[in-house]
């Protein structure tokens, strides 16, 4: 059985399709902050994985997509 994604984990790895490197954001299209459980649950899948830290806030988990995230989201595959 494979795991799918649930509609807010899909909304944030499809962000990173448009991105340089397939970065992912910490901000939705709405300024708020995406849950460290939805970027955690997705790089534990192998969906997302951690890029770099980020200096200025160490505690924010910059990540981008795999391809196996990329895949998953990008249209007419699966």
């Amino acid at each position: 059985m494979t795991t799918r994604p649930s509609a807010t984990q899909r909304a944030w790895l499809a962000r990173g399709l448009e991105q340089p490197g397939g970065k992912l954001p910490l901000f939705d299209e709405h300024g708020q902050r995406y849950s460290e459980r939805t970027i955690r649950a997705c790089v534990a899948k192998g969906w997302a994985e951690p890029w770099f830290d980020n200096p200025l806030k160490p505690d924010w988990l910059v990540c981008r997509l795999t391809e196996r995230g990329r895949r998953l989201v990008e249209p007419g595959t699966r």
